[in-house]
């Protein structure tokens, strides 16, 4: 069996989603349920509380995939499961696999990434012994298993009158579950770094398309300099993740992170490197800083320390956040805003109706990929 064949019997709707970069992600988790995290944010909740929903979710697809896969590969040899631990390691010496389809026969393998570093040191071609052991191992288990509660019979199929059923034993079962729980660590590893890259971008958009904003292309000529936003402004001196201007000479830098009470200081220790001032157009521009970051914690210097930047820091575990950024925005000149002025028990409807006219496919732009960080893995 060549190497890509092991990696095609996992179906290819469950490689689409892993390899989904940023507008496939939304598309294939809903652009609907994406809207109502970026709402659920705006109104002060946890993000990582809205995407750990997401994350399972992904989790229960790929786990579906992956039971395809087992059951795929038993229809198309009897013998399946007793050769695929040597056939998903030959499948990493020598097959060319993508990231995502690496992942996959590391899961085979009870393997993640990081375990490939540290288990077998990143020497896939010298670890002639790992899948012998993790094949013995397998059926050590399932001996005892079977002595201890007795023998795991049972047939699987997928439709109803459909002949071609796979048979279950203690075997089968302890290599799709091995296989689950490092695919789910692995899940989880990426969707920690990728759902910060993917909403930094959807909720900074939202936000100022809301605040009445439009978004503009910054390597296209552009003659409109009044009330206009650009996002990831990657430059010599310092990425900002989004930049707004207010009108002519007049804008505001943003940076946003969804970092815990006691990490908020790194967002000030990477905005202080923002200049004071930005040329666009024929025009300098002088720029404010929103440091906008999950919480702050009781003791952080980050409030008094921003001011030394100019700096204005909000918190989104605030109730409402978004018109905290719009009053502030008020001050800096020439912005006016229903949000500025707005009764706190009128906000939720008023942001429930305005996140359905922004455009989120439109703040991903074409090219945009989501590199995850699947070695940190939870």
């Amino acid at each position: 069996m060549k190497p890509l064949d092991l990696v095609n019997l996992y179906p290819k709707s469950g490689q689409e989603l892993l390899n989904a970069g940023g507008k496939e992600l939304i598309e294939k988790l809903g652009i609907e349920t994406i809207r109502q995290v970026v709402l659920a944010v705006m109104k002060g909740e946890n993000l990582r509380n809205r995407t750990e929903l997401l994350t399972r979710r992904k989790i229960a697809i790929s786990s579906g995939a992956l039971l395809l896969f087992f059951i795929n590969g038993l229809k198309s040899d009897p013998d399946f499961i007793n050769k695929l631990p040597e056939r998903a390691l030959n499948a990493l010496r020598n097959g060319k696999l993508t990231k995502q389809q690496r992942w996959i026969i590391n899961w085979i393998l009870g393997l993640t990434d990081k375990a490939v570093q540290n288990v077998l040191r990143d020497n896939i071609q010298g670890s002639s012994q790992y899948h012998i052991n993790y094949d013995m191992a397998m059926k050590e288990v399932a001996i005892q298993l079977e002595t201890d509660y007795g023998a795991l019979s049972g047939n699987l199929k997928l439709e109803e009158g459909n002949k071609n059923h796979v048979t279950l034993d203690w075997l089968f079962i302890l290599h799709l579950l091995g296989a689950a729980g490092t695919q789910a660590m692995t899940i989880r590893g990426s969707d920690k770094s990728t759902y910060g890259k993917l909403f930094e971008r959807l909720i900074l958009g939202s936000l100022l398309h809301i605040l009445g904003f439009e978004l503009i292309n910054r390597s296209k000529p552009v003659s409109k300099h009044k009330m206009v936003f650009w996002l990831s402004d990657r430059q010599e001196k310092r990425e900002s993740d989004a930049t707004a201007l207010i009108k002519t000479g007049v804008g505001v830098r943003f940076d946003i992170g969804f970092i815990g009470r006691g990490n908020s200081e790194i967002s000030l220790d990477k905005v202080s490197r923002f200049e004071r001032e930005m040329e666009f157009g024929r025009a300098n521009h002088l720029m404010s800083t929103f440091i906008i970051v999950d919480r702050i914690g009781v003791r952080s210097r980050l409030q008094e320390l921003a001011k030394n930047i100019n700096g204005t820091v909000v918190q989104m575990s605030m109730s409402y956040w978004p018109k905290e950024v719009a009053q502030n925005l008020s001050k800096i000149g020439d912005f006016s805003h229903a949000l500025t002025s707005i009764n706190d028990s009128e906000i939720d409807e008023f942001l429930t109706e305005a996140i359905k006219e922004v455009p989120l496919k439109d703040l991903l732009p074409d090219n945009f990929e989501l590199e995850s960080d699947d070695d940190n893995e939870e």
